[in-house]
């Protein structure tokens, strides 16, 4: 049976990608993934990007306290009792009480600072959760192309299946007219088991797939269409790479921990002159004869824990910093190695295609000259197996060139965008 490629590399409609420059990249259909509005659906409602936005509320009520500051009223209470025994004369006590009221004062700067270091925790708290939603999408990417992969090999296999199966009818029906050996009914009954134990293990992958995919993606549609044409990677890379850097939720939180660090370094440098407490107090002696109003400053003396303190913040601030520059390098990295394999990928691909082609019209005549009866059961058993393996490695590398090109999409924020 010849294999069919104007139907297996049907060209689905889809925008080609256009020039790379300020504005970004051309819109870019998608075919072979599930809509988009129904990824953002399923990724919204996955527990560990609820659980990044959970945090995001923990954030903003930390800024509200950061802002509020540790700064209250304290309110002092006191009772006593004054015994006087004089030398001569009778015993006298005199119920004494005393109340103040006080509050810590924050020093000029500080609570703009603070006020900076809680912005600088919510915007980082934003910037897990869209970590965390891309997070998922390159997993569902992932898992959705597993899955495609595995029901390709088992169409394969199908495939293959029933052609043997109708090649072992023939078989059988020669053998009873006499034109066939019992023994190249033997082979094409072994060939015929081969694919059937193939075909029960594609589908055994392809089951666990989809289950994979119904669990950690509940509500995604999985439905299986012809597989589309991959699209050559255009632009160069140092283009992808940049616009992959700018939007990298990695390299994003990366910079703001250094920010959110720089800022905290300055508010601890600032907490080396400590914050004074001020208050009033009243007090009533001797039974109400004396009463007493006053005012009164409490200023702590800084010691080498609020300087260490400081060291520490700044020690820290330097490491966020390395830590940035070793995450652009990561980065940057990553995203070379993409665009290289994604092109690799598509060259693969076409290089694949060719070879399937060629084997399955070598196999096409090989079942011609089995039937004139010039050639032997093996060589065209030989010949469908190896037209069977170059198929699947053609539909296997098509398919690997349609998730790398999507993952450097996706990485460069052209296809499930939602933050």
């Amino acid at each position: 049976m010849k294999f069919d490629f104007g139907l297996f590399f049907r060209l689905t409609a889809a925008l080609s990608l256009g020039g790379i420059g300020g504005s970004g990249f051309a819109g870019e259909a998608t075919p072979n993934l599930p809509p988009s509005e129904i990824v953002a659906r399923v990724l919204l409602a996955n527990p560990s990007v609820q659980a990044a936005s959970g945090q995001i509320r923990v954030e903003e009520a930390n800024r509200d306290r950061l802002e509020a500051g540790q700064y209250e009223w304290n309110v002092r209470l006191g009772a006593q009792q004054r015994r006087f025994a004089p030398a001569t004369g009778p015993d006298e006590r005199f119920n004494e009480w005393n109340a103040a009221i006080e509050r810590p004062l924050r020093l000029p700067g500080k609570g703009s600072l603070d006020s900076e270091l809680g912005a600088a925790g919510v915007a980082l708290a934003e910037t897990a959760h869209g970590d965390a939603l891309h997070e998922n999408s390159r997993n569902l990417l992932k898992s959705w192309f597993v899955w495609l992969k595995e029901s390709a090999a088992e169409a394969q296999w199908a495939a293959q299946f029933a052609l043997l199966e109708k090649q072992g009818k023939a078989v059988q029906r020669r053998q009873q007219l006499g034109d066939a050996a019992r023994l190249e009914t033997i082979l094409a009954e072994a060939a015929q088991a081969q694919a059937e134990a193939q075909l029960a293990q594609a589908r055994v992958r392809q089951q666990n797939a989809s289950e994979d995919l119904r669990r950690r993606y509940p509500g995604l549609p999985l439905v299986t269409g012809d597989i589309a044409e991959p699209m050559p990677i255009e632009g160069n890379e140092t283009d992808w790479i940049n616009a992959i850097l700018e939007h990298s939720h990695e390299l994003e939180l990366a910079r703001g921990d250094t920010h959110r660090a720089q800022i905290f370094a300055g508010r601890a440098g600032r907490d080396r002159l400590p914050d004074p407490t001020i208050g009033l107090h009243v007090s009533r002696e001797r039974a109400g004869e004396d009463k007493i109003f006053g005012a009164y400053i409490s200023i702590p003396l800084a010691g080498g824990a609020r300087r260490a303190t400081a060291d520490a913040a700044l020690a820290q601030a330097d490491v966020a910093g390395r830590r940035e520059a070793a995450a652009t390098q990561k980065v940057t990295a990553e995203s070379a190695m993409l665009y290289q394999s994604a092109k690799a990928a598509y060259a693969s691909w076409q290089a694949s295609r060719i070879a399937a082609e060629r084997q399955s019209r070598a196999a096409d005549m090989t079942a011609r000259a089995y039937q004139l009866g010039e050639g032997s059961l093996n060589d065209l058993l030989a010949a469908r197996r190896l037209a069977n393996e170059a198929q699947l490695s053609a539909r296997l590398m098509q398919l690997d060139a349609l998730e790398l090109r999507y993952r450097l999409l996706l990485d460069a924020h052209q296809i499930w965008a939602m933050d």
